[in-house]
């Protein structure tokens, strides 16, 4: 076994035990901190297939930006109360089900699918390259990239609007 094959076993099961643990945890805040071990080891799974500026980007992105407002919506939230309402079971059960669908067509689709090695075409462009990335993203990616910048700008909107807390009329 090569190094970079126990690397990819190790930051697997980091990976998987950590996304299980995000899921299956009852504290939020714990879950939110699963959940950020679990990007960090996503961020060394780039690492080890050579794209260094992805994982620098996932993990400023993802582990910093978003996780930030998670934990805030979490502290804003309060879920940590013991009186919650739990779920139906008809409600878990549909969840279970819904669980193993994914899970078998996932499966199937691992199955059927081919590796793509020799039947791309190698064009020579360092796609790493921060000069190349931004090119492509600001010229044929324009489109997307501003879609993408309208969807977040609207999603804080509605974050400040939920979030904001209703006067009683006396």
């Amino acid at each position: 076994m090569s190094v970079l094959l126990i690397i990819f076993c190790v930051l697997a099961a980091i990976t998987l035990a950590t996304a299980f643990l995000t899921v299956f945890s009852r504290n939020p805040i714990h879950s939110a901190i699963y959940l950020v071990i679990c990007f960090f080891s996503v961020a060394g799974h780039y690492l080890v297939l050579n794209a260094q500026f992805l994982a620098i980007v996932h993990i400023i992105v993802y582990s910093g930006a978003i996780m930030i407002l998670f934990l805030f919506t979490i502290m804003l939230m309060n879920l940590n109360k013991e009186n919650e309402v739990h779920k139906p079971r008809i409600t878990r059960l549909g969840a279970i089900v819904s669980f193993c669908l994914v899970c078998l067509i996932l499966i199937a689709i691992f199955i059927n699918s081919k590796p793509i090695a020799g039947d791309y075409i190698a064009t020579g462009e360092d796609y790493q390259s921060i000069n190349v990335l931004g090119k492509i993203l600001l010229n044929e990616y324009m489109v997307p990239f501003e879609f993408a910048s309208i969807l977040l700008l609207v999603a804080m909107i509605g974050t400040v609007l939920l979030s904001k807390k209703e006067k009683l009329e006396k």
